[in-house]
């Protein structure tokens, strides 16, 4: 890594009138990239972090609301035709494309980045790293109908990007709380966002970029990293199926790093999936750096990683794994970045006898999810809402004495309560902006008997929903604080 040119870069950005300036913005000379560089143990290259950029006007790029899926409102699902798929596929990819400025690149990324655009046209979702100075450039090449904003250049752009076929919401970067060196001149970090596969099937997916390095300093802070990202999933993802894909700068051999954070909470990883059988790497100090004339094998492991958790609703499962090099080449046979492409088909299955309904509403607030605490067939005896002019809180009492509550204590009550074998049959959700936020103006519950119960304002963007055949109301998910940001409800079978 090129640390002192990096430096004078960053100050550069940083003086005058506070704009980022570009030192070199043209190809290096000496020719076209280079082969990817082998790292301190001898492998794949292992830095990944030579930041700097300049931020791009992004007017003209296809935004994704923060606030909200786009689906929202006058939906309709009532079990038949209607009804989510019983799964899918998604083909993936995670590149760190290099688009540092030439001064510091390693590769040519002037000519590279126009080039990697249309490749990616064949994937469903797309994690890029270090999308830096030749953003634009990128983006001109693809089609995909959702994708993320720039953030910007050194020292304020993190070079993670998202390209995808389904919409996502809740779009969110986060700074790492630790860093070392130069990775410290710009917000490294990562990002999350929650795609939307189907009605009512989510898939929570993270791009991330720790710490560099394997010097102890950089080995600690990276450690941090995982950590960092890890406890974000453990409170933003719980009980919901979590994909992660990025340069990582771990490896499984090595001594210093922690990525079995992640396997020790139920992910699995493509590579020792696909390729090793499931056989996890010894953490004893020896790089499995034989990676030639292939790097698609066990004794070859690269810094770029997918893994994947799935959640009692949605099961995840890697069918082919592949490190892309042969593809991702210029006319001339050179390599189009310093790093490879890991290419994955991920299948996704859900489970039998649950469903959900689509989320409606805002970022507000804090995540939720009933699902992990719910039975196989849960019986509801009791729903209570709260609200006024909006919904504040909401509770579940079922017949084994367990209770499940979210939201405030604000407004006025309306409980309904259950014969037996009466059953939460229909919803009805309707939202609206307050103090500049999506949140839930309305809700109202119907069991099977007629009975219903009501709170809150009704707006004219609303979602209607009825538990399919065989299955009821049994819990909800979202987001809630003070009041209910945004939900969607569960449905688990009939008793």
């Amino acid at each position: 890594m090129k640390r002192a040119a990096l430096f004078l870069l960053v100050s550069a950005a940083c003086s005058g009138a506070g704009d980022p300036k570009v030192v070199d913005h043209h190809p290096a000379e000496g020719g076209p990239g280079a082969p990817p560089p082998r790292d301190e143990d001898g492998g794949p290259i292992d830095e990944g972090d030579r930041d700097s950029s300049v931020p791009r006007d992004a007017a003209d790029e296809p935004q994704v609301d923060a606030s909200r899926p786009t689906s929202d409102g006058g939906g309709s699902a009532d079990g038949g035709a209607g009804a989510p798929a019983a799964g899918g596929s998604l083909r993936l990819i995670t590149y760190n494309v290099a688009g540092l400025p030439a001064l510091l690149s390693s590769s040519d990324p002037a000519v590279n980045t126009p080039l990697i655009g249309p490749l990616l046209r064949d994937f469903d979702l797309i994690h890029v790293q270090e999308d830096f100075n030749y953003h634009a450039e990128l983006y001109a090449g693809d089609n995909h109908p959702f994708r993320s904003a720039t953030s910007g250049g050194v020292p304020l752009g993190d070079g993670l990007n998202t390209l995808s076929n389904s919409e996502f919401f809740e779009f969110a970067r986060v700074k790492w709380s630790q860093c070392n060196g130069t990775d410290c001149l710009t917000p490294k970090g990562f990002s999350y966002a929650r795609h939307r596969l189907t009605e009512g099937v989510y898939l929570d997916v993270y791009n991330a970029h720790p710490n560099a390095s394997v010097e102890e300093p950089d080995l600690a802070a990276r450690r941090a990293n995982i950590a960092q990202l890890a406890s974000y999933i453990d409170t933003h993802s719980l009980g919901n199926a979590v994909l992660v894909m990025g340069d990582t700068n771990t490896r499984y051999t090595r001594t210093g790093d922690n990525v079995r954070e992640f396997t020790t909470r139920g992910f699995s990883d493509a590579w020792i999936d696909i390729v090793r059988k499931g056989d996890v790497p010894l953490q004893d100090g020896t790089a499995l750096t034989v990676c030639t004339p292939t790097h698609n094998t066990k004794d070859c492991e690269i810094v770029d990683k997918v893994l994947y958790r799935s959640s009692r609703m949605l099961s995840l499962r890697a069918r082919s794994y592949r490190v892309e090099d042969e593809r991702f080449v210029r006319p001339d046979g050179m390599q189009l970045s310093d790093h490879f492409p890991v290419i994955v088909d991920l299948e996704y299955t859900l489970a039998a006898g649950i469903r959900a309904s689509d989320l409606v509403g805002g970022a507000g607030g804090e995540p939720f999810n009933d699902l992990a605490a719910l039975g196989d067939r849960p019986v509801v005896t009791s729903i209570t809402l709260r609200g006024a002019a909006r919904v504040d809180g909401l509770k579940l009492d079922f017949a084994d004495g367990k209770t499940l509550e979210h939201g405030g204590q604000g407004g006025i009550e309306a409980r309904l309560s259950l014969d037996a074998g009466d059953t939460l049959r229909r919803a009805e959700l309707c939202t609206g902006e307050h103090e500049g936020t999506q949140r839930l103006f309305f809700a109202a519950f119907e069991s099977d008997q007629g009975k219903r119960v009501e709170v809150g304002s009704r707006s004219a963007d609303c979602l209607t929903f009825e538990a399919p055949s065989a299955l009821a109301i049994s819990g909800f998910y979202g987001r809630a604080g003070t009041e209910i940001d945004r939900l969607g409800v569960l449905c688990m079978p009939v008793p």
